[in-house]
């Protein structure tokens, strides 16, 4: 098993999960989507996020999705599974099956219900005490979906208490501030590292984050290679070119950041790479206006110029 651990880095890419016409599971598009993210250039995958309509899945389909991605994977890269649970009960049975089957760790975000430091900080020592000792997880800190706020000491008290803890998934927005505290208290000594992955808004801070010193992304974007090559150019010291490479593809980053509609922006594209058979989102899911395709036709032909232009 490829464990995740606190060096990670690079792209971890959150996937979407593909449908069929009708709502079911499409394992065919699911293997084409790992093919595709594989081949171009993640580090990881995260699987079940929010964007991966998770919540909309059965206990069943969860385990079928992620055996599915976790064969098509073989060992290649690590896989995250989001286990985010409102009970610990079916938070220890999803982990358990998902490890049992090969995934690296699993993602834990905080439930509505804790809103004080210390309740934040208990509920986490909970969330260690169901996993156990041998399961690495990744803290996710997303306040837009969960409406539970993280201060920069919350967060290092957490990392403090389970070693266990590998990976903040930093999605605070504004949150640069956030990043370099967490990070700076690294550097300093006084706090275990962790690697810090960013999700944004399918990485619209990308640049700034790697500058503030996150260590890649987990986010989605229907153009991943946008982030494995900003990254790339990062990490190599081209900042203006992995700024250039960013900039290139933002308008349509931008677009998909949309609330409501991005998810159906995003398979919209997928389905047009040829990656996912179809656009389906299960129910409750919008679809796209014929004026919304139209604007990610013009925006895509757009960016198809700028990135010309870069070579």
């Amino acid at each position: 098993m490829n464990k995740l651990s606190a060096s990670a880095k690079g792209a971890y890419l959150i996937a979407i999960t593909p449908f069929t016409e009708n709502g079911a599971l499409d394992l065919a598009s699911t293997d084409r989507m790992v093919d595709f993210y594989l081949a171009k250039g993640a580090s990881g995958l995260t699987i079940l996020g929010i964007l991966g309509e998770a919540t909309k899945l059965t206990a069943e389909e969860s385990k079928l999705f992620t055996k599915q991605v976790l064969q098509r994977v073989n060992g290649r890269v690590p896989v995250v599974v989001g286990a985010s649970s409102a009970g610990f009960a079916p938070m220890r049975e999803l982990t358990q099956s998902v490890m049992a089957l090969g995934a690296s760790g699993v993602m834990i975000a905080p439930p509505a219900s804790v809103r004080t430091d210390d309740q934040i900080v208990a509920y986490f020592d909970m969330v260690n005490e169901t996993l156990g000792s041998d399961v690495p997880w990744v803290l996710q800190d997303h306040p837009v979906s969960t409406g539970v706020q993280m201060s920069t000491g919350v967060i290092l008290r957490i990392v403090k208490n389970s070693s266990t803890c590998v990976m903040l998934k930093h999605e605070d927005c504004p949150g640069l501030a956030k990043l370099s505290a967490i990070r700076a208290a690294s550097d300093r000594g006084d706090a275990r590292r962790v690697a810090i992955l960013t999700g944004n808004g399918g990485g619209l801070f990308l640049p700034e984050e790697l500058t503030r010193g996150a260590d890649g992304a987990m986010t989605g974007f229907a153009y991943p290679e946008m982030m494995v090559d900003v990254i790339t150019a990062h990490a190599a010291g081209e900042i203006e070119k992995a700024h250039d490479i960013f900039d290139a593809y933002l308008p349509l980053a931008r677009y998909e950041q949309q609330a409501g509609i991005g998810l159906a922006v995003r398979k919209h594209i997928m389905a047009q790479r040829g990656v996912i058979a179809c656009a389906t989102l299960r129910k409750p899911g919008l679809r796209l206006s014929n004026s919304d395709m139209a604007d990610v036709a013009r925006l895509t032909e757009r960016q198809t110029r700028r990135l010309q232009e870069l070579q």
